[in-house]
């Protein structure tokens, strides 16, 4: 499958019922939320760029690891860790697709130190009465895209994201109940293991 269907496809508007929040959340305020995320689990929704949906269970280790298991019929695999991105697809025959993942705007907020007040990082920062919704890119390469991140309050909690990346194209993913602070095995995150996995099941 390809990589910008799956993480970084126009999208739909969700619509979401998310409780109201008192007032836009600042920068340092949603900086300090995302540094104090360590480790979180939960269910995802994939809006992707032909209408079509995915579902999945989102695995979250900062920094620099992720994990998207797609449910089926979808059943692709997408793992961030040791500073890449494999994207494993179950009709597939040959290895995992592989992509830097520094060149992917999901690297901003699984860097060990999140600053979104960081000079030229926040290009869109703003608050619907409901959200509160940050634009950021990687300040010295704008060119790899921009990931915006949608937030509620009361307490702070990350609902959704959406990509936009280096080829002009768009994923959006729902958050569902995150739970946090979870014990995560390392082996979720190793790409090279789960290609020695696949091989030796074929």
């Amino acid at each position: 499958m390809n990589m910008m269907r799956i993480l970084l496809a126009p999208v739909l508007v969700v619509v979401m019922a998310l409780p109201a929040a008192a007032e836009k959340l600042s920068l340092s305020t949603l900086s300090q939320y995302l540094n104090n995320l360590r480790t979180a689990t939960g269910a995802f929704t994939q809006i992707n760029g032909d209408g079509t949906i995915s579902t999945g269970t989102i695995y979250i280790n900062r920094p620099g690891r992720i994990r998207f298991e797609y449910a089926p019929p979808d059943d692709t695999l997408v793992i961030a860790g040791s500073s890449s991105v494999a994207i494993f697809d179950a009709k597939s025959n040959t290895g995992p697709e592989t992509y830097p993942l520094a060149r992917t705007p999901l690297s901003i907020i699984l860097a060990d130190t999140v600053n979104l007040g960081q000079a030229r990082m926040v290009v869109g920062h703003t608050y619907d009465g409901t959200a509160t919704t940050v634009t950021a890119q990687d300040p010295d390469n704008p060119d790899y895209g921009n990931i915006q991140l949608v937030f509620t309050g009361n307490p702070i909690q990350l609902r959704q994201w959406l990509i936009n990346d280096d080829a002009g194209n768009s994923t959006t993913v729902v958050l569902g109940d995150m739970q946090t602070g979870t014990a995560m095995s390392a082996s979720l995150f190793n790409i090279q293991l789960e290609a020695n996995r696949r091989s030796s099941n074929r």
